[in-house]
Protein backbone atom coordinates (compact mmCIF):
# COMPACT_ATOMS: atom_id res chain seq x y z
CA UNK A 1 0.00 0.00 0.00
CA UNK A 2 3.01 2.32 0.06
CA UNK A 3 2.90 5.23 -2.33
CA UNK A 4 -0.91 5.51 -2.14
CA UNK A 5 -2.27 8.83 -0.88
CA UNK A 6 -4.48 8.39 2.17
CA UNK A 7 -7.54 10.61 2.49
CA UNK A 8 -8.83 8.77 5.59
CA UNK A 9 -6.84 6.44 7.82
CA UNK A 10 -8.32 3.73 10.04
CA UNK A 11 -8.95 6.18 12.92
CA UNK A 12 -10.96 8.51 10.68
CA UNK A 13 -12.88 5.54 9.25
CA UNK A 14 -13.78 4.40 12.79
CA UNK A 15 -15.11 7.89 13.54
CA UNK A 16 -17.31 7.68 10.43
CA UNK A 17 -18.84 4.18 10.48
CA UNK A 18 -19.68 2.01 13.51
CA UNK A 19 -17.96 -1.22 12.38
CA UNK A 20 -15.10 -2.65 14.44
CA UNK A 21 -12.86 -5.73 14.43
CA UNK A 22 -13.47 -8.34 13.20
CA UNK A 23 -16.11 -6.79 10.96
CA UNK A 24 -14.42 -3.55 9.87
CA UNK A 25 -13.48 -4.44 6.30
CA UNK A 26 -11.75 -1.32 4.97
CA UNK A 27 -8.34 -0.04 6.05
CA UNK A 28 -8.03 3.34 4.36
CA UNK A 29 -9.77 5.68 1.94
CA UNK A 30 -7.67 6.79 -1.04
CA UNK A 31 -10.17 9.04 -2.86
CA UNK A 32 -13.27 10.89 -1.81
CA UNK A 33 -15.44 12.96 -4.13
CA UNK A 34 -18.56 14.13 -2.21
CA UNK A 35 -21.84 12.74 -3.56
CA UNK A 36 -19.98 11.03 -6.41
CA UNK A 37 -17.26 8.49 -5.67
CA UNK A 38 -15.12 6.90 -2.98
CA UNK A 39 -12.17 4.51 -3.28
CA UNK A 40 -10.99 2.42 -0.32
CA UNK A 41 -8.40 -0.30 0.33
CA UNK A 42 -8.56 -3.53 2.30
CA UNK A 43 -5.37 -5.50 2.88
CA UNK A 44 -6.43 -9.14 3.16
CA UNK A 45 -4.29 -10.75 5.86
CA UNK A 46 -3.69 -14.45 6.43
CA UNK A 47 -4.77 -13.69 10.03
CA UNK A 48 -8.36 -12.83 9.10
CA UNK A 49 -10.62 -14.88 11.41
CA UNK A 50 -12.82 -16.16 8.56
CA UNK A 51 -9.91 -17.99 6.93
CA UNK A 52 -9.90 -20.58 9.73
CA UNK A 53 -13.02 -22.17 8.30
CA UNK A 54 -13.25 -20.80 4.73
CA UNK A 55 -11.55 -23.03 3.59
CA UNK A 56 -8.95 -24.97 5.63
CA UNK A 57 -5.94 -25.53 3.41
CA UNK A 58 -7.28 -23.21 0.69
CA UNK A 59 -8.25 -19.87 2.28
CA UNK A 60 -10.70 -17.77 0.26
CA UNK A 61 -12.35 -14.53 1.42
CA UNK A 62 -16.12 -15.12 1.54
CA UNK A 63 -17.98 -13.25 -1.18
CA UNK A 64 -20.49 -11.85 1.28
CA UNK A 65 -17.62 -10.12 3.09
CA UNK A 66 -16.41 -8.58 -0.17
CA UNK A 67 -19.97 -7.32 -0.62
CA UNK A 68 -19.91 -5.98 2.95
CA UNK A 69 -16.63 -4.17 2.22
CA UNK A 70 -18.41 -2.50 -0.71
CA UNK A 71 -21.29 -1.50 1.59
CA UNK A 72 -18.91 -0.06 4.20
CA UNK A 73 -17.08 1.91 1.52
CA UNK A 74 -20.41 3.22 0.24
CA UNK A 75 -21.37 4.19 3.79
CA UNK A 76 -18.28 6.43 3.93
CA UNK A 77 -19.55 8.22 0.81
CA UNK A 78 -23.03 8.64 2.25
CA UNK A 79 -21.92 9.79 5.71
CA UNK A 80 -19.21 12.23 4.61
CA UNK A 81 -21.07 13.84 1.67
CA UNK A 82 -22.86 17.17 2.18
CA UNK A 83 -26.55 16.56 2.86
CA UNK A 84 -25.66 12.93 3.44
CA UNK A 85 -26.69 10.90 6.46
CA UNK A 86 -28.36 12.79 9.29
CA UNK A 87 -26.28 13.02 12.48
CA UNK A 88 -27.09 10.12 14.79
CA UNK A 89 -28.21 7.88 11.92
CA UNK A 90 -26.42 4.82 10.54
CA UNK A 91 -26.30 3.44 7.01
CA UNK A 92 -27.70 -0.08 6.62
CA UNK A 93 -27.30 -2.41 3.66
CA UNK A 94 -30.83 -3.09 2.41
CA UNK A 95 -30.17 -4.78 -0.91
CA UNK A 96 -27.73 -5.87 -3.58
CA UNK A 97 -28.30 -6.56 -7.25
CA UNK A 98 -26.20 -7.87 -10.11
CA UNK A 99 -23.64 -9.30 -7.68
CA UNK A 100 -20.75 -10.99 -9.47
CA UNK A 101 -17.67 -12.67 -8.02
CA UNK A 102 -15.13 -13.14 -10.79
CA UNK A 103 -12.00 -14.33 -9.00
CA UNK A 104 -10.96 -15.70 -5.62
CA UNK A 105 -9.64 -13.27 -3.03
CA UNK A 106 -6.87 -14.86 -0.98
CA UNK A 107 -4.46 -13.86 1.80
CA UNK A 108 -2.00 -11.23 0.60
CA UNK A 109 -4.43 -9.60 -1.83
CA UNK A 110 -5.08 -5.87 -1.56
CA UNK A 111 -8.64 -4.97 -2.49
CA UNK A 112 -9.32 -1.62 -4.15
CA UNK A 113 -13.00 -0.92 -3.62
CA UNK A 114 -14.59 1.72 -5.86
CA UNK A 115 -18.12 2.94 -5.19
CA UNK A 116 -19.99 5.33 -7.47
CA UNK A 117 -23.20 7.06 -6.43
CA UNK A 118 -25.91 6.26 -8.96
CA UNK A 119 -28.84 7.88 -7.15
CA UNK A 120 -29.55 9.45 -3.80
CA UNK A 121 -33.02 10.10 -2.50
CA UNK A 122 -32.89 10.18 1.28
CA UNK A 123 -32.93 7.91 3.02
CA UNK A 124 -31.91 5.62 0.11
CA UNK A 125 -28.57 5.54 -1.71
CA UNK A 126 -27.96 3.34 -4.77
CA UNK A 127 -24.29 2.79 -5.60
CA UNK A 128 -22.40 0.76 -8.16
CA UNK A 129 -19.34 -0.97 -6.83
CA UNK A 130 -16.31 -2.65 -8.31
CA UNK A 131 -13.55 -4.43 -6.43
CA UNK A 132 -10.10 -4.93 -7.93
CA UNK A 133 -6.93 -6.79 -7.01
CA UNK A 134 -4.31 -4.91 -8.99
CA UNK A 135 -5.98 -4.25 -12.33
CA UNK A 136 -8.13 -7.38 -12.17
CA UNK A 137 -11.85 -6.98 -11.46
CA UNK A 138 -12.73 -9.55 -8.77
CA UNK A 139 -16.27 -8.49 -7.83
CA UNK A 140 -19.02 -6.04 -8.73
CA UNK A 141 -22.50 -5.18 -7.48
CA UNK A 142 -25.17 -2.54 -7.20
CA UNK A 143 -25.67 -1.72 -3.52
CA UNK A 144 -28.76 -0.23 -1.91
CA UNK A 145 -28.28 1.34 1.50
CA UNK A 146 -30.60 3.35 3.68
CA UNK A 147 -30.08 5.48 6.74
CA UNK A 148 -31.81 4.46 9.90
CA UNK A 149 -31.69 4.88 13.64
CA UNK A 150 -28.46 3.68 15.20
Amino acid sequence: MSGQECVMDIRAIQKTIPHRYPFLLIDRVLEFHPNEKVVALKAVSANEPFFAGHFPGEPVMPGVLILEAMAQTGAILAVKSPDGVEPGKTMYLVGAQDVKFKQKVVPGDILRIEMLNERKRRPLWIMKGQVFVGDTLVASATIRAAEGDA
